[in-house]
């Protein structure tokens, strides 16, 4: 999964990991999921997001957990105001919906769903924190992708960012339940 999005995958590691650098930070394999992507400039519409949906200590906690992060690109290629809109506290629920739709139990590494995908004849359906499923497969461009239940996809643009209670796949864009 070295080429997911069509652009190169960074291979900048952290001081004595073999993490990706992400969002100009290191990510450090001995904090959590929430401790590294604070860190990532690339990933702060998320974080803030994570906060309004309430879902910090469930991301801190032990897991493992699989998360499929977008990026502040995926966030602002919503539609002018979603996000703004998504974000206020009477839509916490649809938020964490669709939070929770980016993450699955367990960790699996890039390796393990190109395994299970082979296994299943090239694709492999997961079921999601929030009880929907999320297809991964190969993608047009030579890389891995998300389908969701809408048919949207997000390519996997950095994978393995490997976290104390799971790990991180980077996506380009967000995906529905």
């Amino acid at each position: 999964m070295s080429d997911q999005g069509g652009g190169e995958v960074s291979s900048s590691t952290a001081a004595g990991t073999s993490n990706p650098m992400v969002g100009g930070a290191a990510m450090y394999p001995t904090r959590n999921i929430i401790e590294n992507a604070a860190n990532s400039a690339d990933h702060t519409t998320l974080v803030a997001a994570v906060q309004a949906a309430g879902l910090v200590d469930t991301l801190s906690g032990p897991g493992p957990f699989t998360v499929f992060a977008p990026t502040n690109a995926a966030f602002d290629d919503l539609p002018d105001g979603t996000v703004a809109t998504l974000l206020k506290p009477e839509n916490k629920a649809t938020l964490t919906k669709i939070l929770t739709y980016h993450v699955v139990p367990g960790r699996l590494t890039a390796a393990d769903l190109a395994a299970k995908a082979k296994m299943m004849g090239g694709k492999v359906e997961l079921t999601t924190v929030a009880g929907a499923k999320l297809t991964v497969s190969h993608s047009p461009n030579g890389g891995w992708m998300l389908t969701d239940t809408k048919g949207g996809t997000a390519n996997i643009t950095i994978a393995d960012v490997m976290q104390s209670n799971g790990i991180i796949h980077e996506i380009d864009a967000i995906v529905m339940p």
